[in-house]
Formats: structure tokens, C-alpha cells, sequence
């Protein structure tokens, strides 16, 4: 058995290619994203991963343009992402607000633009937290197809390179992959050592679909609104932590490399430079066959970001997200 490895690109089947490690963006603050991003297009990273809702695209957006203009890296060599958010599915908004995000990014095009969730809400509904039930009109394969039909015509007028989605489990992606003209190139996804998806991860590669995770690390800065009572501490584990001591490197680190070995394609979030470089050195660690097949061995199954706020009335978790992961206590 040869030694763990990873692809530093993958091509979509969109055509171009994606780096396999980037810089997740969910929940860095105002005032400090922008920072972040210098730092990381200054020491390597060739992928940032945006979204509307996450709001702080306008300070991302003034990054990109000063980190191109300091020659940290040039436009066509960063992979950026962007994605839908559920306010926006109504085909005749698609376009408009793929349109802002470019404007905030002071970009001319994407070379990702995914389907942030598959829920529809009403158009101006507030974020979430604060939507109302009547707010959401939540999944449809139909409802679903509109959108993505809109979306592939953001292809064809060249504002985004390749388009996906974020959040679909293994029945919803089998349904728009039946009816799309465009397949998606990319499904992200949270998966982490507790929540390894293995059905999601073999219908994507059957598909020729990439597999991306979001939360590498299980997210241990999720807000409140997203913790749910007894839920697992994935850095916390101790056979990550005896991995890591093992191999002079940090859990984050380990798991972060294991999921690059496992030939999925990576984002964690940070905003501190030293987090920055440790996980960007993450790319270096250099784990054993018996380290793989270990980590392979700690899922649980188990979902930590449940999204509850996409719910409608008297939803449980198993019917949302089709009985994949979730702890049936958080029913």
C-alpha cells in the first residue's frame, strides 16, 4: 500500500480546473476577513470560497483587487467562489444576484457559483435566525429545476466559469442530475472525521461531480443558533490527537490532510494569520496508510450543523436532510 497522497487540482466537468485547498470565508468578521484574505493569497492559497449571506463579499471583494494589485496572485490564477442564497431562487432573480456578487467582488466573472441551499424562501425575507415559517416555501425537485435552469444561463453569458451546489444529499442530487443540462461540477458539503458521507462521496465520483467540505474541522466557532445540546468535538478526539502527536503536526492539521487524502477537495475558515499557515501547511503533512484507515474508522455518522433554520413546521431532521447524518436526540 502506497504512501497517502493528494491531487493539488481537480478538473471540473465543466471543463478548467479547481484547487484541491482554499480559504473558507462562512463566519470571519467584518474588519478582519479582508486581512485574512491578503494574508492567504500572500502565502499560497489559490481558492476563496464566498457567499451572499455571508455578507463581507464588498471587504473580500477590496482584498482580491489589493492582492492583485500587489502581485500576491493574478485574477486567473484564484479560484473564486460564490453562491445563490434561497432569497434568490426565483429564475428572474438569478442573474441579478449573481450580478451583485460581482459587484462586491469587483470581479468580472466566478469560476464557481453554487446553489447555496436547496430551499426556496420568499423574496426580501430576513437571514437566518429570524425567518418566519410563512417565509420558506422549502424543497421541490420543480422548484429546484427553475433555479438551476437559470443558473446554467450564467454559463452560457460567461458571468461564472462552472456552477454546483451546497447542501444536497444523495436524493436531491440524483434529482436535479436526472433533469439538468448542466451537471453540477462541484456538491459542497459538511464532512469532517464524524460525518464522512460515504454514499454522497461514491455518487458524486460516479457522477463526476466533486466533492468539496465545508467544516474539515467541525466548525467549533458555529454561533449558538447552530450548536445542538451534546454534540461532538471533532479536534477534541483522541486518536486525531495521537495522530497528531505522532506526526509533529496539529489535529487540525490531521484532519485537514486526511481530508485531502481521502480526494476531497478542502475549505477551512480562518482569520487569524497563524491558523492561516498552519493550515495551509496542513498540504505538507505526510500521514501513514495505518493513519488513514484509523481516521476512516471515526465516523459517526453525525451531522453538526443541522440547518435548522431552513426547517418548515413541525420538519424533523431526518425528513429535511433525507436521513443522512444527524443525531436522532436533536429531533
Amino acid at each position: 500500500m502506497g504512501k497517502p497522497s493528494f491531487k493539488k487540482f481537480v478538473t471540473l466537468n465543466h471543463g478548467g480546473q479547481m484547487p484541491t485547498f482554499g480559504l473558507g470565508t462562512w463566519l470571519s468578521e467584518k474588519g478582519k476577513v479582508g486581512e485574512a484574505v491578503k494574508e492567504a493569497l500572500r502565502i499560497g492559497y489559490r481558492m476563496v470560497d464566498c457567499a451572499h449571506i455571508y455578507g463581507n463579499e464588498a471587504e473580500i471583494g477590496e482584498a482580491l483587487t489589493a492582492s492583485f494589485k500587489a502581485g500576491y496572485a493574478k485574477r486567473e490564477d484564484v479560484f473564486v467562489t460564490s453562491k445563490l442564497w434561497s432569497t434568490d431562487h426565483a429564475p428572474e432573480d438569478v442573474r441579478k444576484a449573481c450580478e451583485l456578487t460581482l459587484k462586491n467582488l469587483q470581479l468580472e466573472y466566478l469560476d464557481l457559483y453554487l446553489m447555496h441551499w436547496p430551499v426556496r424562501c420568499r423574496p426580501g425575507a430576513p437571514p437566518p435566525g429570524q425567518m418566519a415559517f410563512d417565509d420558506k416555501m422549502g424543497y421541490s425537485a420543480e422548484m429546484i429545476l427553475e433555479t438551476w435552469r437559470a443558473m446554467e444561463k450564467l454559463v452560457e453569458a460567461g458571468l461564472v466559469r462552472a456552477i454546483g451546489v451546497s447542501n444536497f444529499t444523495v436524493p436531491k442530487l440524483k434529482a436535479l442530475t436526472e433533469k439538468a443540462k448542466l451537471v453540477p461540477a462541484v456538491n459542497q458539503m459538511e464532512r469532517h472525521l464524524y460525518f464522512q458521507q460515504p454514499k454522497l462521496k461514491d455518487l458524486c465520483t460516479e457522477k463526476n461531480i466533486v466533492f468539496q467540505a465545508y467544516s474539515p474541522l467541525g466548525c467549533p466557532s458555529r454561533p449558538p443558533r447552530a450548536q445542538e445540546k451534546g454534540a461532538p468535538v471533532v479536534l477534541e478526539d483522541p486518536t486525531l490527537s495521537a495522530i497528531a502527536k505522532k506526526r509533529n503536526c496539529s489535529p487540525a492539521q490531521v484532519a485537514i490532510n486526511w481530508t485531502l487524502c481521502s480526494g476531497i477537495v478542502v475549505i477551512p475558515k480562518s482569520i487569524t494569520p497563524s491558523r492561516i499557515a498552519e493550515n495551509f501547511a496542513a498540504q505538507d503533512i505526510q500521514l501513514e496508510p495505518e493513519d488513514m484507515q484509523a481516521l476512516d474508522l471515526l465516523d459517526r455518522d453525525t451531522r453538526l450543523l443541522i440547518g435548522r433554520w431552513a426547517f418548515l413546521r413541525d420538519q424533523t431532521v431526518a425528513h429535511f436532510w433525507d436521513g443522512e447524518g444527524g443525531d436522532p436526540q436533536t429531533e
